[in-house]
């Protein structure tokens, strides 16, 4: 079972009991906005995925690793983060990453904080080789948490995707191995140069 901790928040796999927020989160018009194609639209719809998940996690190969977000001082469910391992190489998994949050907790750079956290994870105890994202631009506050947190663009797909009854723009991040090893190299530099 993964659980990782922050400054601010716990990071955990889900557990049987966390079914009711799970699906609350799933389906929240404003949460899903920008993933209409995985919303839920049902109780029965939640409860289906939700048991994948939960088989999922005690699976030998396991592919999805997406982590129930929650206040470390209250409790408090803020979102989901994580990664689909979309394929296995010789060199990691490349994985597929997203992220999304209830609105009230949007600006307060709980995201950031809980990315930073699931990348270290990724790259050190997962065997992940490269991350990639994304968001429509119009999403700024998704992109930004993206550029905080060290992440590389790789495109700009113009007029990539339906979306709200038009083409919207999309845009693509990575972060490898390699790259997150130098930020954290230089993150350790500078914080021995201060001691």
């Amino acid at each position: 079972m993964i659980y990782l901790e922050t400054e601010r928040l716990i990071l955990r796999d889900y557990t049987k009991d966390d079914a009711e927020e799970y699906s609350r989160l799933m389906a929240d018009d404003e949460v899903m906005y920008y993933l209409q194609d995985i919303r839920h639209h049902s109780r029965e719809e939640s409860e289906e995925y939700f048991a994948d998940i939960l088989q999922d996690i005690r699976g030998k190969d396991r592919c999805r690793y997406f982590l129930h977000m929650q206040k470390k001082d209250t409790k408090e469910q803020i979102g989901s983060i994580g990664y689909t391992v979309m394929d296995t190489t010789p060199v990691g998994k490349l994985v597929h990453l997203g992220y999304f949050t209830y609105p009230k907790f949007w600006g307060c750079g709980y995201m950031t904080e809980a990315l930073e956290k699931v990348m270290d994870f990724a790259f050190s105890k997962g065997g992940v080789y490269r991350i990639t994202t994304g968001c429509l631009k119009e999403n700024r506050g998704s992109e930004r948490v993206m550029q905080k947190c060290g992440m590389i663009r790789e495109a700009e797909h113009v007029d990539y995707e339906w979306h709200d009854g038009k083409m919207k723009t999309r845009m693509e991040y990575r972060m490898l191995k390699s790259d997150w090893e130098s930020i954290t190299c230089r993150a350790k530099s500078a914080c021995r140069r201060h001691e």
